[in-house]
């Protein structure tokens, strides 16, 4: 069995004009959100066993967050450039070539491709995921390669304000 979970990145800052849409920072909310839900992640017993990010930096931030919460060593976080620009097909491409070793991964994306490939993959509709949402699905498969819908199963869907301040 495989068990991803999906996570939008958490509130990153416009303040900043000279900055690319690839260089923006997360937002004091933001900074707040993904420690929140790496605490959330963790009051599960999650253990991950890869933790893969886009290379934006406000989704390396939050995948950094996350993971010190989770104690997954920072320095095994794997940026996988094209996260950043997937679309919904290539999204599904990257997850079905993730290492079969990891059973348990998580992901941290960008709007709108990560709620739209939640929607795709997962036998339960979801809204726009807010920032820092995490949608958890289990696979019937042994391979990434393999998973679809059709071995899917909704387990949860987590969420900043659904956590105690």
């Amino acid at each position: 069995m495989k068990t991803l979970y999906l996570m939008r990145h958490a509130k990153s800052s416009w303040n900043f004009d000279d900055l690319s849409d690839q260089e923006r920072p997360l937002n004091d909310r933001g900074r707040a959100d993904a420690p929140r839900m790496g605490q959330a992640l963790a009051k599960r017993n999650i253990q991950l066993d890869l933790l893969v990010s886009s290379p934006a930096v406000r989704a390396m931030s939050t995948a950094a967050l996350v993971a010190k919460e989770l104690e997954y060593p920072h320095q095994q976080i794997q940026v996988l450039d094209p996260i950043y620009r997937a679309e919904v097909p290539d999204l599904l491409e990257i997850v079905r070539q993730l290492p079969d070793a990891a059973d348990s991964i998580l992901l941290v994306g960008h709007n709108p491709t990560i709620t739209d490939f939640a929607n795709v993959i997962s036998p339960s509709p979801l809204n726009e995921l807010p920032t820092s949402a995490i949608v958890c699905l289990k696979f019937g498969a042994a391979r990434w390669a393999d998973i679809d819908r059709a071995n899917a199963e909704f387990y949860f869907y987590d969420y900043p304000r659904n956590q105690p301040e």
